[in-house]
């Protein structure tokens, strides 16, 4: 009994969880854990699609993302202005099991594979943005701002592992079962997200029950199926974080392509150069747990938000120095690994807390907007800049040289952002996202 009860603090004490949160964060683990399981699994086919494609196109696979991505957002604007939130959160996820089922079907029938698989990579480039997204508007909706600083660590940690399960499953399976198979596990991964949502809204009105008898939470968010964007652009804290993502796109398509040539480079095969891949990614994803799990949660208690949200820019800028100097495939991977699993480990969760001072509708439709909109067009832009840069002239030396200032004001906008939400959760100012630029002073 005694040693039980050591244990059951020293788990307390590693994770930080309080009575009473339990339930909400092992659900908001299984929730997490199942969405990426899903992703991870139609990732691989995804890049086969891509293949199938033509590689030659993918620019423009891009671009068709990003146009996509301007088209769904008024539609999940008008669903979560006219439907409450244990309606349109399930909702969103019942419609993308449909899509995955018609997928099925469509790769089961042998039509137009091109098409089909030009389809399908855009349709997940859109699905992957889209489900994380909701699933963070969720959790800065459901956890108040001192949790999300303990808590958001450990359940990120259930999307690494989801992370590592998905592509897992799918080299196991794969070869024996076929690839429109793998989809209907993907399917039934993501209804597992379903019966968690609907867990955690029970968890919240129990909470709310307790604490808050006469608050009521649960109305549809109103207002017009714009909203998301004028929002963003109005709020000068919205726009920072808008900022914030851009910068981050902008460095991380640079890392990417450089990737790309210098692995191109290193090695003639295409089975080796999926091996440095399958590498890259196995070292991301380990270091991602261990960091996630141990670290994070403590890291933004023990130096703050800004700080925190600040690190990875600041490595990366020493990683894009080094790049500068030494454009090998070592420090590639060193540089690589590092960003990625800061990203997931820290930025990603870091970021997410930057929404939990602001009403609702923010947490909904504004973050949904900068999650895609934002996102994807950042990333079609960087790709065509990067494209440019290269077609001039610039080497892979030069391009790392002229992301390391870029990366120093990208953690600098991180820090001011991470300074304002401090100011604002501490009731400092109006917890708005408007009232001018106080935060980048």
């Amino acid at each position: 009994m005694i040693r039980r009860f050591a244990i059951h603090n020293h788990v307390k004490n590693m994770v930080n969880i309080n009575p009473g949160e339990y339930g909400a964060v092992i659900w908001s683990f299984v929730y997490f854990f199942s969405l990426l399981s899903s992703y991870y699994i139609m990732r691989p086919i995804r890049d086969e699609m891509g293949v199938i494609a033509g590689v030659d196109k993918l620019q423009w696979l891009f671009t068709a993302t990003f146009i996509v991505m301007l088209l769904a957002v008024p539609l999940f604007g008008y669903v979560t202005s006219h439907l409450q939130r244990k309606l349109f959160l399930p909702y969103i996820y019942y419609f993308f099991i449909v899509n995955i089922l018609l997928f099925y079907l469509l790769f089961e029938s042998g039509f137009s594979q091109i098409l089909t698989a030009r389809i399908f990579f855009v349709w997940l480039s859109v699905f992957n943005l889209f489900v994380v997204s909701v699933f963070w508007s969720f959790m800065t909706d459901l956890f108040k701002n001192e949790q999300a600083r303990r808590l958001f660590a450990v359940i990120a940690t259930g999307g690494t592992i989801g992370a590592i399960t998905g592509p897992l499953l799918t080299t196991l399976l794969v070869q024996s079962i076929g690839n429109a198979s793998m989809l209907l596990i993907s399917a039934g991964l993501l209804g597992l997200s379903i019966i968690s949502i609907y867990r955690l809204i029970a968890w919240q009105r129990t909470q709310h029950e307790i604490y808050e008898p006469h608050r009521h939470d649960d109305k549809p968010l109103g207002g017009a199926i714009l909203d998301g964007i004028r929002l963003a652009l109005s709020s000068p804290y919205l726009l920072g974080i808008c900022l914030l993502m851009l910068l981050f796109t902008l460095l991380s398509t640079f890392l990417y392509f450089q990737q790309a040539q210098i692995v191109k480079d290193a090695f003639s095969d295409s089975e080796t150069r999926t091996s440095v891949f399958a590498a890259i990614d196995l070292s991301v994803n380990l270091l991602t747990l261990l960091l996630q799990t141990f670290v994070t949660s403590r890291l933004v208690k023990g130096v703050g938000l800004g700080i925190t949200l600040a690190l990875i820019p600041l490595l990366l800028a020493f990683g894009f120095l080094l790049l500068g100097f030494y454009p090998t495939l070592p420090v590639l991977i060193a540089v690589q690994v590092m960003r990625r699993a800061g990203n997931y480990a820290i930025m990603r969760p870091a970021r997410e807390m930057l929404y939990v001072v602001l009403s609702r509708e923010e947490k909904y439709k504004a973050k949904n907007f900068i999650d895609t909109v934002v996102y994807r067009g950042g990333d079609a832009v960087s790709s065509w800049l990067y494209a440019g840069l290269k077609s001039v002239g610039f080497t892979l030396s030069s391009i790392a040289w002229i992301a390391v200032p870029i990366s120093l004001f990208w953690a600098w906008i991180a820090y001011r952002l991470g300074r304002r939400q401090t100011i604002m959760a501490n009731g400092q100012h109006a917890t708005s996202a408007g009232g001018g630029y106080e935060w980048i002073r």
